[in-house]
């Protein structure tokens, strides 16, 4: 089975179509939540997500942007975003949100594997480094973790006692990229795909993943996009101007 792994697109349909266009064919797709929030095009996203379909979990974003959760618990740039995304979304789109489901969240075709936003643990919990990676791998009842809310992308590795953080390299820097990343029988895994919409690990590309459950192999893959539509989206919508400039860093 191959599942498309796609997680915090936060608004950024450019980025979406970039990663849409470049996936390879799959089985499922898995949306690791934070589908609004930071960018301009909310219902566009929304509405793609809807399309797509698959198997989906809840992030922060969404929970504040839904009115699930309060704006106050976000920074002020991030609360701004939020709140503009909630104006302008439709009601058929914030219903939607609302009823997005808390992870973990299985797939019944796959045993031994979970889907989070944030952490098998707490939804919300940023798991950054290999210390904070340490106690969802040690306590979680399955091996394998698909996460995102960090947008950086990468896999936490736990076996025996040796405890690892790994990121994928590329040959290019603004091309379409790939890197596979081989499981192992025996360790505990967390795995997160990157971010569609607003990358955070120093490459401007967006990211997603494609897991292939027989081989056991996970494929990270890097995929340029308009960012100066996007950038210029952002600005036409009077969003703090952070919001636009970021995405061409990947920071």
């Amino acid at each position: 089975m191959r599942i498309l792994l796609l997680s915090d697109m936060h608004s950024n349909l450019e980025a979406l179509q970039a990663c849409l266009a470049a996936a390879p064919p799959h089985d499922a797709t898995v949306n690791l939540g934070d589908i609004v929030g930071y960018g301009a095009s909310p219902n566009e996203v929304t509405a793609q997500a809807r399309e797509l379909g698959g198997t989906f979990v809840r992030g922060n974003h969404d929970k504040v942007v839904a009115g699930l959760d309060n704006v106050e618990s976000f920074n002020p740039i991030a609360g701004l975003a939020a709140l503009w995304n909630r104006d302008q979304l439709t009601s058929e789109n914030l219903n939607w949100l609302r009823a997005l489901p808390q992870g973990p969240v299985l797939l019944s075709e796959l045993s031994g594997v979970q889907f989070v936003h944030g952490s098998p643990l707490d939804e919300d919990q940023y798991v950054v480094s290999i210390q904070e990676a340490l106690q969802p791998l040690i306590e979680s009842d399955v091996s394998l973790t698909f996460f995102g809310h960090t947008h950086i992308q990468g896999t936490f590795s736990l076996r025996g006692g040796l405890a690892e953080a790994i990121h994928p390299t590329y040959a290019s820097i603004g091309q379409i990229d790939t890197s596979d990343f081989q499981l192992e029988t025996g360790a505990n895994y967390m795995v997160n795909p990157g971010s569609v919409g607003q990358p955070r690990d120093g490459d401007w590309r967006a990211a997603f993943a494609v897991f292939d459950s027989e081989r056991r192999v996970v494929t990270f893959c890097r995929v340029p996009y308009d960012v100066r539509s996007a950038q210029e989206r952002i600005f036409a919508a009077n969003l703090p101007q952070r919001l636009g400039t970021r995405l061409a860093a990947g920071r």
